[in-house]
């Protein structure tokens, strides 16, 4: 197989049997607006049956081949390259993040039980385990007559600070809006009274971008504060938007509670891609 050069390109999973062209669009048109190589990966994980191993192989190749023809043809002028490696899928894309700008991959809307019993999910670890961001594109692009604009989710952590910083450069890369949300959950009980927390919540937004919208003054910025559970509003703010970018928490675990609560809801309740960013 041929592969990209050696710079730090944008690693897209290639699943054999399932339809990859979503994630594949995604990724092609990203790499062709930054500038960066595509490396297609295929991970053909071992098998308690050596016969079908070879088939599994060829199945992949031929996957490879295919892809990587349809994104020459989507974007010619992006330099893409494919590899067939042997392993778990999960394993190897993460591994292959440590050199990667982005990793992008499809999603299978898994209920959480087909996640924890499916040997082939990969969405959930792969984004737990990932040194780079991670894009995980579940439906076609949302098109509507709403201005074109990104969601981030903002809370004042180290990793919600990368998501910021991920979030204005990628809405001035696309010449696009940008949405700053922080969500606030009532406490049964505040001696401050709801309202004084309230603002100091749009407060702590307020002065957490600021300095990134002086930094990026061609982004039209906005942000608001609101109220109740961070999964199903900000998936509900995301509704429309190009994306939705959140940061991870979490230090690299298997499982989706390492990812944090409000990442891995998101990947299972918003229909747009969402951005994982890592801290640091």
């Amino acid at each position: 197989m041929t592969r990209a050069t050696d710079r730090h390109d944008i690693v897209v999973g290639i699943d054999p049997v399932r339809n990859w062209r979503l994630a594949l669009a995604w990724a092609v048109d990203e790499a062709h607006l930054r500038g960066l190589g595509l490396r297609l990966v295929v991970a053909v994980p071992p098998q308690h049956d050596p016969p079908r191993h070879p088939a599994r192989r060829e199945a992949g190749t031929e996957a490879l081949r295919t892809a990587l023809a349809w994104a020459h043809a989507r974007r010619p002028a992006v330099e893409a390259g494919s590899v067939l490696l042997d392993g778990s899928p999960a394993a190897v894309l993460a591994g292959l993040s440590h050199e990667a700008d982005l990793v992008v991959l499809g999603s299978r809307h898994l209920s959480r039980t087909e996640e924890f019993l499916s040997a082939g999910s990969l969405v959930v670890p792969v984004t737990a385990k990932a040194r780079c961001p991670v894009v995980v594109v579940g439906d076609a692009e949302h098109i509507t007559q709403e201005t074109p604009h990104l969601v981030v989710g903002v809370d004042g952590s180290e990793s919600s600070r990368a998501a910021l910083a991920w979030a204005f450069e990628e809405a001035d890369l696309r010449r696009c809006a940008l949405r700053a949300i922080a969500v606030w959950q009532p406490p049964v009980f505040s001696p401050h009274g709801d309202d004084t927390l309230l603002h100091a919540e749009r407060r702590l937004l307020s002065e957490t971008t600021a300095g990134w919208a002086e930094r990026c003054p061609d982004v039209r910025l906005t942000h608001e504060v609101l109220i109740g559970s961070p999964v199903e509003r900000l998936a509900d703010a995301a509704e429309h938007a190009l994306a939705v970018v959140v940061g991870r928490r979490g230090r690299g675990g298997y499982t989706g509670m390492r990812v944090g609560s409000t990442v891995h809801g998101l990947l299972h309740r918003a229909h747009c891609p969402v951005i994982t960013v890592p801290a640091g």
